[in-house]
């Protein structure tokens, strides 16, 4: 029976010839975890902050419809009951989405501001990756060179 060729071996000496800094991996991988978790916090803020508004607002209008709901004396005072709640919903509507509105700016705010410094990061990380790239390969093309030469 056939066995199955084990390419274990052969991938990591594969990869272990490949001249990749694992440091700069591990740079990477915690600069994205850390934009990660501050992207976390201010989705999870704006989470919190729009279940606020909408708790608020469904209990103003729960409070507006039990007034509603009341007996009235007169029928006039019903159509009164229902303009004074139609009035006061469209008021509460403008101002919940007013700080909904409010919310989701400072959302934009915070992530355009937390995109811009994790761009300068990207940026100054790849900037040195690059830089230490060029520095191996110079090395190693000098050391062929040497090499080459001496024989």
């Amino acid at each position: 029976m056939a066995k199955t060729q084990d390419f274990t071996k052969m991938m990591q000496d594969m990869l272990s010839n490949f001249p990749v800094d694992g440091s700069k991996m591990q740079d990477a991988f915690k600069t994205q975890s850390a934009l990660g978790e501050k992207m976390t916090k201010v989705a999870l803020e704006a989470a919190e902050k729009s279940a606020e508004i909408s708790s608020t607002w469904t209990k103003a209008t729960i409070a507006k419809v039990g007034d509603l709901a009341k007996k009235k004396e007169e029928p006039a005072d019903y159509a009164k009951a229902m303009t004074d709640f139609a009035s006061a919903a469209a008021e509460m509507a403008a101002e919940h989405m007013a700080a909904f509105a409010e919310v989701a700016k400072k959302v934009q705010m915070e992530t355009v501001e937390l995109m811009m410094a994790a761009g300068k990061d990207f940026s100054e990380d790849a900037t040195a990756a690059v830089k230490k790239a060029t520095d191996d390969v110079q090395t190693a093309a000098k050391k062929a060179t040497s090499a080459a030469a001496a024989k």
